[in-house]
């Protein structure tokens, strides 16, 4: 069992901070159950474009507001508390937060903590002895 939280994970290397967004990841591939977990803070006025290319990824929001948009689509929903929208397509998308922004995330294959967005927002996969495979 694992049990820790949230003020455990601050200002650590689990502890990831942009000038757009915060992410403490929780649960890491380390732990090998498939999936990582983290906690999102997207900042007010921020637009974030990201595309999770090699990764599907769920999101729910849990405190304040903002918009979604299918960039390839062009589709754009409203988020607030009790939203969650999944990626299981590997959509291109925008984040834009009106208000400061807190969401749970899930992502399948698990975030190493290694991974950092490129320029298109796409995190590498990266295996847990830290050898990058080949990105889609």
């Amino acid at each position: 069992m694992i049990v820790r939280t949230l003020d455990e994970i601050t200002d650590t290397e689990a502890d990831i901070k942009t000038p757009n967004w915060r992410s403490k990841r929780i649960v890491l591939a380390k732990e090998k159950v498939g999936f990582s977990l983290h906690e999102t803070t997207l900042y007010p006025g921020t637009v974030n474009d990201f595309w999770y290319a090699n990764h599907i990824e769920a999101v729910l929001i849990v405190e304040g507001e903002g918009e979604l948009t299918d960039k390839e689509t062009g589709e754009t929903y409203p988020l607030r508390p009790g939203s969650m929208y999944l990626l299981n397509e590997h959509e291109k998308h925008q984040v834009r937060p009106t208000t400061q922004m807190r969401a749970v995330c899930v992502f399948n294959p698990p975030v190493t903590g290694k991974e950092v967005h490129d320029e298109n927002g796409v995190y590498p996969l990266v295996v847990e002895d830290g050898e990058d495979e080949v990105s889609a």
